[in-house]
């Protein structure tokens, strides 16, 4: 298995440098999402003292032009602090910062989905949006293949992989409990993790995030795994259909109830924002991946527990539906939905966007609506 010529560095010598005190100073690891909208990018300053919220924090920037984001020409762009969580990998009082990227004219990059997100969910904060996310994903070699997998050929066929147990069933468990761990030590709302359908592919679940910490909570869980991943030697793939042929892809199955769907008499508001929902499909399926669609339509074929790209459907405990209705959730008649389309690439900012514009604003308009005119 190729695994990275860096993880087989010494990590105890390592050690022996991480263990050394760091007086009163800080450090502080800035972390933003670049130009692809799915690439993670990270620099670390040193502060003169712990911060003790994102105010505390000072702006930086970083050149652009090196992270697909800006021309060589006016390459500067602003890394504005969003989020703040305790650091795993150098421990406290170090910090990982989340950032929102501007522009030179401090309007937001292109990819900073974030900044539209918080102003709608403003708009909504009353009506308490609660958002849960599955995050399925591949371990791979360096070399791209699955990790695991028999070098010239294929493992046995799905069917003893999915929450298995055992050397032959489940590949990769030690970067599964270390980020598990990791995740909880930085404060990230990690509520599970299992094994998937694919070998070598695995699910961690998010949640319930409330407003705008659902997408800075994944995104730090996204990052959190890819540094694991780092240390390892390995590689973490979001991609919804790593594997073509008869195999699972990987989705970000997003679970969402307001306020109203909680309370009792709840279904008759989540039937009527699956209504809404319904009209609005090809929006959604827009919005779910970072090419607009084109990641989707690989997976999103009517196989392999997903719907059909070009069909919209719901059901209760239909796994090949566009929207899930918990089976609990139609016996108590109240509660949440499941919305399957969202690709494991998805920007988190913007599918949650998407849910609260349809289900909560009632946007009806195949466009999302500008309030800021």
């Amino acid at each position: 298995m190729a695994t990275s010529t860096s993880s087989k560095l010494n990590k105890a010598v390592k050690q022996q440098y991480m263990d050394l005190p760091q007086g009163d100073k800080v450090q502080a690891m800035y972390i933003w999402i670049d130009g692809t909208g799915e690439g993670l990018r990270c620099k670390t300053r040193t502060l003169n003292c712990e911060p003790k919220s994102v105010e505390d924090l000072p702006e930086w920037n970083f050149d652009g032009s090196s992270t697909y984001q800006s021309e060589g020409s006016n390459s500067d762009m602003f890394l504005i602090p969003a989020a703040m969580f305790r650091d795993p990998f150098r421990r406290d009082p170090n910090k990982l910062v989340l950032c929102e990227v501007l522009k030179y004219n401090r309007k937001p990059s292109e990819t900073n989905l974030r900044y539209s997100c918080k102003q709608i969910m403003r708009m909504v904060e009353n009506h308490h949006p609660w958002f849960g996310m599955e995050q399925e994903y591949t371990i791979l070699g360096t070399d791209g293949h699955p990790f695991g997998w028999p070098s010239n050929g294929f493992p046995g066929p799905q069917g003893p992989y999915y929450c298995g147990v055992g050397a032959d069933k489940a590949y990769g468990r030690d970067v599964v409990e270390s980020h598990y761990r990791a995740c909880m030590y930085a404060g990230v709302q990690i509520c599970g993790t299992n094994a998937e359908v694919m070998p070598a592919q695995w699910e961690f679940q998010v949640g319930p995030c409330e407003g705008i910490n659902m997408g800075d909570h994944l995104w730090i869980a996204r990052f959190i795994l890819h540094r694991v991943c780092e240390d390892f030697g390995v590689v973490v793939s979001f991609d919804p259909k790593p594997i073509s042929g008869n195999w699972n892809g990987a989705g970000c199955h997003t679970n969402f109830s307001t306020k109203e769907m909680r309370e009792d008499g709840g279904l008759k508001v989540i039937e009527e924002s699956i209504e809404r929902l319904a009209k609005r499909h090809m929006y959604h399926i827009r919005a779910y991946d970072p090419k607009g669609g084109l990641d989707n339509a690989r997976r999103l074929t009517g196989c392999h527990e997903t719907s059909s790209i070009d069909e919209f459907s719901a059901g209760v405990a239909n796994r090949g539906a566009s929207i899930r209705i918990p089976r609990l959730v139609g016996q108590e008649k109240k509660g949440y939905f499941e919305d399957r389309r969202p690709s494991a690439n998805c920007d988190p900012y913007i599918v949650t966007e998407a849910l609260v514009r349809t289900c909560v604003l009632k946007e009806d308009v195949g466009e999302p609506t500008d309030y800021s005119k």
